[in-house]
C-alpha cells in the first residue's frame, strides 16, 4: 500500500511540474512582444535628419569618418536598417567623426545596437577613462558614456549614447528597462547608437567639441527629429497670457558634464 501511495505521489507531482511547465510556456508566449515600434510610425531616414551642413559645422565628404567596426557588411545589414558615417569640420579647423546606426529590432540582445566598445577592442584598441555622465542642450540632457580609444599614436576620445523607443539610455541597466518597459506593452522598440569622436590627445577639448557638434546638429533637427535621435521629448509651451519663466514652460537645462576622471579601464 505505502509503495503504491508512493508511487501516486510521485505521478501527482510529475503532473503538477508538467502543468507548470506548460503554464509558463504559455505565459511566456503571451507577453512576448510582437508589434514592431518601428511599423506604427514614420519611417527613420538618417541621410535626411543629418543635413551636410550643421550650423558651423560642414560635412568633409573627401574624407570618410573612421568607423571603427570589424563586422562584415553582411552581418551589418542584417543588424542595422541604416547607418550613416561621416566627418565634420568647423569653419575654425576643428573636426569630428560622426557615426549612427539605427535598428528596427531593439528588444533583445541578439538584435540590440552594438556597444562601441567591443567594436574598438576587436580592433586593437585599449580603451581608458570610461565614465558616464550628462550632455546638456536645451531641451534635456542625454546620458552619455564617454571614453578614450588609444592604439599607438592615434587618441580618440569617444562620446556615444543610445535609444531605445523613445528613450535615451546607456548599455547595462538602463537599455533593459527600457526593452522590459516596451516589451511589457506588447512592443519591440526601435532605435540607434548615436557617437561622435575626435582625433586629438586634448580630451576636455575634444568632449567641448563633441557636445557643440551634437547640441548643434539637435539644433537643426525637428521636435520630432530630436525624440528619435536623442531621446528629447518637444519642450511645452506656455499657456496663453502665462510667463514664459513658468517651470512647466522652462528648457531643461544642466550643467554640462566634466570630462571623464575615471581611472583607465573603469569598468562601463
Amino acid at each position: 500500500m505505502r509503495a503504491g501511495a508512493g508511487a501516486g505521489a510521485r505521478m501527482l507531482v510529475s503532473l503538477l511540474m508538467a502543468a507548470l511547465m506548460a503554464g509558463a510556456a504559455v505565459v511566456t508566449w503571451a507577453i512576448t512582444p510582437t508589434a514592431k515600434l518601428a511599423a506604427t510610425r514614420p519611417a527613420v531616414d538618417l541621410p535626411a535628419m543629418v543635413p551636410s551642413v550643421i550650423g558651423e559645422w560642414r560635412e568633409d565628404k573627401g574624407m570618410v569618418a573612421a568607423v571603427v567596426n570589424p563586422e562584415t557588411e553582411a552581418a551589418l545589414s542584417k543588424l542595422y536598417a541604416q547607418t550613416i558615417s561621416r566627418s565634420y569640420v568647423h569653419r575654425d579647423g576643428r573636426r569630428v567623426m560622426l557615426s549612427i546606426a539605427y535598428g528596427r529590432d531593439q528588444g533583445g540582445e541578439a538584435t540590440q545596437v552594438h556597444r562601441p566598445e567591443f567594436c574598438y577592442a576587436a580592433q586593437g584598441f585599449s580603451l581608458d577613462e570610461q565614465a558616464d555622465g550628462a550632455l546638456a542642450t536645451p531641451h534635456g540632457a542625454i546620458p552619455v558614456r564617454r571614453m578614450v580609444a588609444v592604439q599607438g599614436a592615434r587618441v580618440e576620445p569617444i562620446t556615444y549614447w543610445i535609444t531605445v523607443g523613445d528613450r535615451a539610455t546607456l548599455p547595462g541597466l538602463g537599455r533593459k528597462l527600457a526593452q522590459l518597459s516596451y516589451g511589457l506593452n506588447g512592443a519591440v522598440p526601435d532605435g540607434l547608437l548615436f557617437r561622435v569622436s575626435s582625433i586629438g590627445r586634448d580630451k576636455a577639448q575634444a568632449y567641448r567639441d563633441q557636445d557643440a557638434f551634437a547640441n548643434a546638429l539637435l539644433a537643426a533637427a525637428s521636435p520630432a527629429q530630436r525624440v528619435r535621435l536623442a531621446g528629447l521629448a518637444p519642450v511645452p509651451s506656455a499657456a496663453p497670457g502665462a510667463s514664459s519663466l513658468t517651470p512647466s514652460a522652462a528648457p531643461s537645462i544642466v550643467p554640462a558634464a566634466a570630462p571623464p576622471t575615471a581611472p583607465p579601464n573603469a569598468s562601463p
